[in-house]
């Protein structure tokens, strides 16, 4: 791993040589791809130095410990150096996760559809909490976020669909597809019983360029409708909303975020492109299990996490089995250690 670390760091400084030179300064085309390849892993180079800074403060503090004379400075330095092993494999699990092979869609912003499953007003309701543990992962990094439509049952979302946008956002949310579960006492139980219920998550990655992946117009079928909830007074007296079906594979969006037809309509059709992509993407995986032979599927259907608040806290991946018992952080956005772990353990 860091034979391919330096020569990572090689390239990084070869790039940032080559992006201050004429060459490049005047030719438009290839600052653009040298700028690509820069952002790409300057990430794991800034990771990598971090890494080595740890281990060179780590060998100083174990040379000087041996002859230093004071029991208390000794104690310190036996401390910080107990911390630094500490933090040591974390680092690495992190430096593997970067150097991971990407795939062509890693780079986009995301979709994510997160529909009520069993159990009814409090799957609803725990839709809602999915909903602000994703938007408030995408914070953590950075990332904008807006709703596309939601469809609301009481409190709840009977379905919520938005958008991710940040770099890097579907190689980091592109594994949370699959059925997300909670056992807790709903906040509308009386008698202090506790509920399971489920909601079922899709991640898909955003197709940008309708045009170019335009479908045939004998495949489409394009209604309008008027838009519901608030939006302010055009929204909700004009046909606005547009809702979009796919006849060969049945599949139908729907978007009524903007005021305009058009904007709805476009943004309808790339939600479109995204789930006939994920689709293929789902057919092309089954096929290639079954050419491996392999039994246990992970796929839409599968419960993939369980989220505990009653009789104790616990969050738990099905796959992994990663856990935490910090339920509140956790669907307060704090994934890395699920995503990165799935990653890990999907690499083995």
């Amino acid at each position: 791993m860091f034979a391919k670390l330096d020569e990572v760091v090689k390239k990084h400084e070869e790039l940032t040589e080559l992006m201050g030179s004429q060459e490049v300064a005047m030719n438009p085309k290839k600052m653009i791809e040298c700028n690509k390849a820069l952002n790409e892993i300057t990430p794991i180079v800034e990771k990598y130095l971090e890494y080595r800074g740890y281990n060179e403060d780590l060998d100083f503090i174990k040379e000087n410990v041996k002859s230093e004379k004071d029991p208390e400075m000794k104690e310190m330095m036996v401390e910080e150096m107990k911390e630094i092993e500490g933090l040591l494999p974390g680092i690495e699990d992190e430096l593997k996760v970067l150097l991971l092979p990407k795939d062509e869609n890693d780079d986009k912003n995301v979709i994510i559809e997160i529909r009520g499953g069993a159990g009814g007003d409090e799957a609803a309701l725990f839709s809602v909490n999915l909903y602000r543990m994703f938007t408030r992962y995408a914070e953590r990094n950075k990332w904008k976020h807006e709703v596309i439509s939601k469809s609301e049952a009481g409190a709840g979302f009977k379905e919520i669909v938005f958008m991710i946008k940040g770099q890097g956002a579907y190689s980091k949310l592109k594994f949370e597809s699959g059925v997300h579960r909670v056992q807790r006492v709903p906040e509308t139980e009386s008698s202090g019983r506790i509920h399971t219920s489920t909601a079922t998550v899709a991640v898909l990655p955003e197709i940008e360029d309708v045009e170019k992946t335009a479908l045939k117009p004998s495949e489409v079928k394009i209604d309008t409708f008027r838009a519901s909830g608030a939006g302010g007074q055009h929204v909700n007296t004009t046909d606005s909303a547009v809702r979009i079906t796919h006849t060969p594979s049945g599949v139908v969006v729907t978007c009524q975020k903007e005021r305009s037809q058009l904007k709805n309509r476009e943004t309808a059709m790339k939600l479109l492109k995204s789930k006939l992509l994920e689709l293929e993407m789902k057919k092309r995986e089954e096929e290639m299990k079954k050419i491996q032979g392999e039994q246990n599927e992970i796929g839409w259907g599968s419960q993939i996490r369980s989220y505990v608040f009653q009789p104790y806290t616990m969050v738990k991946d099905h796959r992994t089995s990663v856990e935490s018992g910090n339920v509140k952080a956790v669907m307060d956005g704090d994934l890395d250690s699920f995503i990165n772990g799935y990653l890990r353990w999907k690499k083995m």
